[in-house]
């Protein structure tokens, strides 16, 4: 899109938001126009809060479907719009209804925690939803002795693990596909050819393990190296001294991190690193459901009720 036709539609959309009472909510992953039309930008837990407190009666959502499916979750009484429905999640499709409740039946006393990446039908069927930014902190909070059932991503669980001490946790073979891609060869490379920069990983990646064993045994600084949320990550670079950073997660938090750091370097650890759904939004998309008023996303009451229980669970303990 040229730049001029991107500017009007961006006032076009500014103006139909204001005209119809419409709260605009962007993931970090966003493309940086969508970014820019937003009233919040964030991670999966920060846009889930805003879902929950805006004023306004109707969300567009720019994220992929799980997301508008939790704001739809979190405020029954709104509308929820996502300006294209079939953005939807590798992570969210790893892991079936069917097989959770097979998985729960060969661990009946187990408590299940789900990564808020799942869909409505999971979340119903789960006692805690987490995200990457608070899910140490709400395995922390169940009792040692309880079993835990984690799903879906096999990198974030294994990080949990690990920065919990538990023993008695199942981890779902679940991953993202983008996250997965980002390889420990990947982040070598680039950390080699910037021997000061700082590395910010998130824990959905495949090269969270070897780098937490890295750091251990002394081959990299762990003074230089931050396990984050996307909105960790954020906040981090921001109060750093450093000025160079390798940053290992979806490309899309790179517009972010230069708006607000512009003395700053950030290269990411793999330039592959880009999610289609969620570059599926864009201008054009996000125009057409304001105006129409389309693509809904609603959610069946009876589920809608039990995957709430799981969602409150998560913010009362973050």
């Amino acid at each position: 899109m040229l730049v001029q036709q991107s500017s009007q539609l961006k006032e076009e959309i500014l103006k139909l938001k204001k005209e119809k009472d419409v709260v605009i909510l962007a993931h970090n992953y966003q493309i940086p126009d969508v970014q820019d039309i937003a009233d919040f930008t964030g991670d999966s837990l920060g846009l889930s809060r805003q879902a929950a407190t805006v004023d306004q009666k109707t969300i567009l959502f720019c994220g992929v479907n799980f997301m508008a499916e939790t704001a739809a979750i979190i405020s029954p009484d709104k509308k929820v719009l996502l300006p294209d429905l079939e953005a939807g999640c590798s992570l969210s499709d790893s892991i079936t209804v069917e097989e959770l409740r097979n998985w729960k039946k060969q661990h009946p006393n187990a408590i299940a925690v789900g990564y808020v990446n799942t869909t409505a039908e999971i979340k119903a069927e789960l006692d805690y939803c987490c995200t990457s930014s608070n899910a140490v902190n709400v395995v922390k909070a169940i009792p040692e002795e309880k079993e835990i059932l984690f799903l879906p991503d096999m990198f974030l669980g294994s990080y949990v693990a690990k920065m919990t001490g538990r023993k008695n946790m199942h981890i779902w073979a679940g991953e993202c596909h983008v996250h997965a891609g980002i390889t420990p060869e990947d982040v070598t490379e680039k950390l080699n050819s910037m021997k000061d920069a700082e590395f910010v990983i998130h824990p959905e990646c495949s090269c969270t393990t070897p780098m937490m064993y890295d750091v251990a045994d002394g081959s990299y600084d762990g003074k230089k190296v931050s396990i984050l949320s996307t909105e960790g990550m954020l906040n981090h670079v921001h109060q750093s001294q450093s000025k160079n950073f390798v940053v290992a997660t979806e490309t899309g938090i790179l517009y972010k991190m230069r708006q607000q750091n512009p003395g700053k370097t950030f290269i990411p650890a793999s330039e592959k690193a880009e999610c289609q759904y969620m570059k599926m939004i864009t201008l054009e998309k996000v125009y057409d459901a304001l105006v129409n008023e389309k693509n809904v996303v609603t959610v069946p009451k009876e589920i809608a009720d039990k995957a709430r229980l799981a969602i409150n669970r998560m913010l009362e303990i973050s």
